[in-house]
């Protein structure tokens, strides 16, 4: 499916290609054998001879790792679809600039092992998780009494979550990975190493934490918690350590075996060296924890994964979004109004710049996906006479390429803009899709929600948003007396139209052309009259559309009615 793209992909410059040429110069620079290769690779890459540096990397013999990270003690949400999402962005864009010729995987690791810290406050059955603070989250029960753990049930509804926007993905549990021995040796050498991850550790910690602080945290032999307690002692020949258990009686385990869990920083180094990681991204709000687990992994003997810190999403007040504090928007917010799509794309623009997260985006957002869905099956433009022909633009490099994971969906978008449907509910009322779709198909003959999905998923965004967010803010005004005239004169032109007459851009000149005759300046001041007499807002779609999909006798009626002083919001 990528094979052929590697000419489009090394002179693509959209962010997830240049993560992936970087994740290749890392590879060249890590993955092979003798200095004279990793130079000699190194110099092709860098001059964009990517098929002679992949060969290059043909004694790898491994598959290429991303990672990304998720802390079941709670809900997926809509920071974990980011993660996921833009790492299987840069995947893909690995595969094309490789021609697929190196196997990759994606791992969506679960921190399940983790203790309980805090009861979240939207549970039910608090009493069986306060019953269980502290242990790992697969041994906490289930409040909901469907799966043998809390962490359990947490880990079927983020695969499930990742099942449903159809990522592909290998998922490790952090319990299964300790019990089974996976991390064993990595543990070991960890515990060889205990002064030196010490070292990296305690002069990030303030006094009180570091007196009492261990990357080794032991799980209680006889209550089943994990604990923050002093390594009293530590036998790296026999791979023990000893601690004070909660009863005050020293107690020795081993490091192996799922007997102990690192702490966070060390343990996502000592997960990177065991797994041999190549690509994680993380939050801006990370970025001194990466410093300090590349180091961990370094210690460890490992090569710290490439990779990127992306910006945080703010609140419609520029506040950091927060789940404790709930503002901003969850994932049931954005797909109560917007397609899965939309989100990815607003994922996609600008990783590393501070968004606003919050209900206005969406409209925005899904019909600059709609826009360039189209732009991506457009053909060239035909070369002008006299002028240079223009390079067509790389597909690569389009976010629709992006957003599907190099499979973007064939025959384009859907004919009708998000913000025109929101337009033709609230001019027609539209309480339910029936009615919505009454329009729709007069304007495209043979158009149902099952031959359009994608019109359909917009169509029922459309009226949940207008509901929710356009009806209750709708405010109708007079028309002045110049807006009257223009407005008189536009009726008249309107009923002067064909019968059934759609052609988007024959009635649109004619907007146009009523605006300038009746000195409309700038234009735009018409165009917000007739958005804020007719539909009670101050923005609106193309006019010209907008009539030809409501239909010119019913738009002629809506003039009418404003011009006679009619109550436009029944």
């Amino acid at each position: 499916m990528f094979e052929g793209l590697s000419h489009n992909a090394r002179d693509a410059k959209s962010w997830p290609f240049e993560q992936a040429r970087n994740l290749l110069a890392r590879l060249l620079k890590f993955g092979l054998e003798s200095d004279g290769d990793r130079d000699f690779a190194t110099t092709l890459i860098n001059a964009g001879k990517t098929d002679e540096a992949v060969k290059a990397l043909a004694p790898l013999q491994r598959p290429v790792l991303f990672e990304t990270g998720y802390g079941p003690s709670g809900l997926p949400h809509i920071g974990t679809f980011g993660e996921v999402a833009r790492t299987t962005m840069v995947r893909a864009a690995f595969r094309a600039l490789t021609d697929d010729a190196i196997p990759t995987r994606l791992i969506c690791f679960s921190d399940d092992m983790d203790g309980l810290r805090k009861v979240p406050d939207n549970i039910a059955n608090k009493q069986v998780l306060e019953e269980d603070l502290g242990k790992p989250l697969t041994v906490v029960r289930d409040p909901f009494g469907e799966y043998p753990s809390f962490g359990e049930h947490n880990n079927a509804r983020l695969r499930a979550f990742l099942d449903g926007f159809g990522f592909e993905y290998e998922f490790l549990s952090s319990t299964a990975c300790y019990k089974s021995g996976l991390f064993d040796a990595t543990l070991l050498w960890a515990l060889q190493q205990f002064d030196a991850i010490q070292g990296v550790m305690l002069p990030t910690l303030g006094e009180e934490r570091r007196a009492s602080y261990s990357p080794f945290l032991p799980i209680s032999p006889k209550t089943g918690r994990v604990l923050q307690v002093p390594t009293l002692e530590r036998d790296p020949g026999r791979g023990t350590i000893t601690f004070k258990d909660e009863d005050g009686e020293l107690t020795t385990v081993s490091v192996t075996g799922g007997q102990v869990k690192m702490q966070w920083k060390p343990d996502w180094a000592m997960r990177w060296t065991a797994l041999g990681i190549d690509y994680e991204m993380a939050g801006k709000d990370l970025i001194d924890s990466v410093k300090a687990s590349n180091k961990i992994c370094h210690i460890l003997g490992g090569e710290p994964p490439e990779g990127f810190n992306y910006e945080l999403f703010l609140d419609e007040n520029n506040q950091k979004i927060s789940k404790s504090k709930g503002n901003g928007l969850t994932m049931e917010d954005w797909l109560r109004y917007g397609a899965p799509e939309s989100l990815a794309y607003y994922m996609f623009q600008s990783p590393k710049s501070a968004k606003r997260l919050f209900f206005d985006v969406i409209p925005k957002a899904t019909d600059e996906y709609l826009q360039q869905l189209d732009a991506l099956g457009r053909p060239p433009a035909p070369p002008v006479e006299g002028q240079p022909p223009k390079p067509a633009p790389n597909p690569v490099d389009n976010p629709v390429w992006h957003v599907h994971a190099g499979k973007p969906p064939e025959g384009g978008g859907s004919p009708v803009s998000f913000s025109l449907l929101l337009n033709l509910t609230s001019a027609a009322n539209a309480s339910n899709q029936d009615i919505l779709w009454g329009f729709i198909s007069r304007y495209i003959p043979g158009a149902t929600p099952q031959t359009q999905p994608l019109l359909a998923k917009l169509a029922a965004g459309a009226i949940n948003y207008y509901e929710d967010f356009v009806r209750p803010n709708k405010t109708f005004r007079a028309p002045t007396e110049q807006e009257r005239g223009a407005m008189q004169d536009l009726l008249a032109r309107l009923k002067a139209l064909p019968t059934g007459c759609q052609d988007a851009e024959l009635i649109q000149n004619e907007v146009f052309a009523v605006g300038k005759e009746h000195g409309f300046e700038p234009l735009r001041l018409w165009f917000t009259a007739l958005y804020e007499v007719l539909l009670g807002q101050s923005q609106g779609p193309r006019f010209g559309s907008f009539v030809a999909i409501y239909g010119v006798d019913e738009t002629a009626s809506l003039i009418e009615r404003a011009l006679r002083g009619g109550d436009l919001s029944a």
